[in-house]
C-alpha cells in the first residue's frame, strides 16, 4: 500500500511520481528468495523506471506480453488453468522460472467457475462456448445499455447497474429487471424480505453464495503466485487499469453499433456521459495504485485507432477526455500506460500533446519509426514485435526484429521493447530470443 508523505500536496507532478517509483522500487512488502533476487527485483524495476522516465538505463527494458501463454508452455489447456487454481498458479510459476522478462505480466484474471455459476451472458471461454482446447476467450458484444438510457446511467449508476445491466448481462441477475428502483429507502427493509421469499430470488442468492464460495480459492491462488514471482525478482509493470471514457461505452454498454449510431443522432449525450465517467475513472485508477503501490496504470484502448473512426470524430469524442483522464494522473504522480490496440498512425500527433515525460505509449501496428520521431519526443514508448512472427517465425527472425526495433527507438532513452499484443501461442524459442536481443543489442 502506497503512502503518501506530510508533503505532498505541495510536490510537482514529477516529483510526487518520483516517490511513487521509489517506494514500488524499495519493494519494502516483498519477502525475496534470495538477496541476489532482491537486486534483481530492483535493477529490473530501475530499469523500467528510468525507461518509462525517459531517462538512459543499462538496456533496453524488456516485457514479454505472457497473455495465455504459460498454459501452453505448462502443457495444460487454458480451460484447465480457468478451472483449476492450484494448475494455474504453477503453470504461471513455472514461466517466470523459464523465463527471464523485466517483468511479471500477471495471473489469469477470468474466474471460470463464477462465470459458470452466474450464467455470464457477455463471454465464451473453453468449456463454456468455446472448445476445450481454445486459446483464449470472446466476448459477447452487444447493446446492453439502450440507446435512451443515458440518463438511467448517470442518475443512478448502481441503480442502472442492479435493475438493467445485470439482469442483461448475468443470468441469475435477471429478476431484478422486474423490480422497483431501490433510490427510495423507504420501505425497503420490507422489500428485501419480500425478495427472500421469492422463488426467483431464492434461486440468485444460491447462486450468490455458491459463486462465492469459488472466489478465495481463485483469488489466493492470484495473489500467492504474484507474491512467489515478485519474491523472485520480478516486478509488476501494473499497478492500476483504466479505459479511454469512450470506450467505457463503446465497449461494455452500448457497443460497437449502438456508439455508432450515438455519434451521429445524440453526439450530445456522448459527451455529457464521458464527462460524467471522467472522475470516477480518475478515482478507481489512484485507489488501485495506491493499493498495488506501483504507480503504473495499464490503459486498453478499443475504439480510438485509425479504423474505427477518422480523424475528426477522434478530435471530437475520444481525445478531449482521454487527455484529460491522463492529466490528471499524471497530476497526481501516476504513469498512465496506454495500450493503443490496432494501428494509431493518423493519431501520433495529437497524442505528443501530453507533458514530457508522463506517459508510456504501447503501440501494436502503428509505424515505430514514425513513433519515435513524434510522440517519442514527449513519451516512452513500447512496443510493437507482432504476434505473428512470435506465432510463427524463426528464433533469428524475432532476434533480427527485435534489433532493428531497438536501433530505432533505443537512441536516447524512453524505449521498452514489448509485443504489439499478447503472446499467447508464442514459440518458446521465440520469446527467448526476444529478452536476448534486448540484452546484447540494447546496451547503452
Amino acid at each position: 500500500m502506497f503512502t503518501r508523505p506530510a508533503d505532498w500536496d505541495k510536490l510537482k507532478w514529477q516529483q510526487k511520481r518520483d516517490v511513487r517509483f521509489d517506494s514500488w522500487i524499495k519493494a519494502d512488502g516483498v519477502k525475496f528468495v534470495s538477496k541476489e533476487a532482491e537486486k534483481n527485483y530492483k535493477a529490473r524495476a530501475t530499469r523500467l523506471a528510468q525507461a518509462a522516465k525517459m531517462e538512459i538505463p543499462d538496456r533496453v527494458p524488456c516485457m514479454i506480453p505472457t497473455g495465455w501463454f504459460p498454459a501452453k508452455n505448462a502443457g495444460i489447456t487454458l480451460k484447465e488453468a480457468m478451472y483449476d487454481p492450484e494448475k494455474m498458479k504453477w503453470a504461471w510459476l513455472k514461466f517466470v522460472d523459464e523465463y527471464d522478462s523485466d517483468t511479471f505480466d500477471g495471473t489469469l484474471f477470468f474466474q471460470a467457475q463464477v462465470s459458470d455459476i452466474l450464467q455470464s451472458k457477455t463471454q465464451k471461454w473453453p468449456g463454456h462456448g468455446l472448445p476445450d482446447d481454445a486459446h483464449s476467450y470472446q466476448y459477447i458484444e452487444g447493446e446492453y445499455m439502450k440507446a435512451d438510457e443515458y440518463d438511467l446511467f448517470m442518475k443512478d449508476p448502481f441503480d442502472f447497474q442492479l435493475r438493467y445491466y445485470l439482469p442483461r448481462t448475468i443470468g441469475v441477475f435477471e429478476p431484478f429487471a422486474d423490480v422497483p428502483s431501490f433510490s427510495s429507502y423507504q420501505g425497503l427493509p420490507e422489500r428485501l424480505m419480500a425478495m427472500c421469499l421469492d422463488t426467483r430470488f431464492k434461486k440468485l442468492f444460491k447462486a450468490i453464495r455458491e459463486a462465492s464460495k469459488q472466489m478465495p480459492a481463485f483469488g489466493k491462488a492470484s495473489v500467492e503466485t504474484t507474491q512467489a514471482a515478485l519474491a523472485r525478482g520480478f516486478p509488476m509493470f501494473r499497478g492500476g487499469m483504466a479505459v479511454a471514457p469512450f470506450d467505457v461505452f463503446a465497449d461494455n454498454l452500448r457497443g460497437t453499433h449502438g456508439i455508432v449510431m450515438d455519434m451521429y443522432r445524440q453526439p450530445e449525450k456522448i459527451q455529457e456521459a464521458m464527462e460524467f465517467v471522467l472522475p470516477r475513472l480518475l478515482f478507481g485508477a489512484i485507489a488501485m495504485s495506491d493499493m498495488a503501490d506501483c504507480p503504473v496504470v495499464m490503459m486498453p484502448l478499443h475504439k480510438g485507432d485509425d479504423a474505427f473512426m477518422s480523424d475528426k470524430q477522434f478530435e471530437t469524442f475520444y481525445w478531449p477526455t482521454f487527455r484529460r483522464l491522463l492529466i490528471g494522473m499524471v497530476e497526481e504522480g501516476l504513469t498512465p500506460f496506454p495500450v493503443a490496440e490496432g494501428a494509431y498512425n493518423r493519431r501520433l500527433e495529437y497524442i505528443s500533446d501530453l507533458p514530457k515525460t508522463g506517459v508510456v505509449w504501447m503501440f501494436d501496428q502503428t509505424n515505430m519509426a514514425n513513433a519515435k520521431k513524434t510522440v517519442g519526443k514527449v513519451s516512452c514508448i513500447c512496443g510493437n514485435v507482432p504476434v505473428s512472427i512470435a506465432y510463427t517465425g524463426t528464433a533469428s527472425e524475432m532476434k533480427e526484429y527485435c534489433r532493428q526495433l531497438i536501433e530505432i527507438c533505443a537512441p536516447g532513452g524512453g524505449f521498452i521493447l514489448s509485443g504489439g499484443s499478447t503472446f499467447d501461442m508464442a514459440r518458446p524459442e521465440n520469446l527467448r530470443a526476444m529478452m536476448d536481443a534486448a540484452k546484447e543489442y540494447g546496451i547503452y
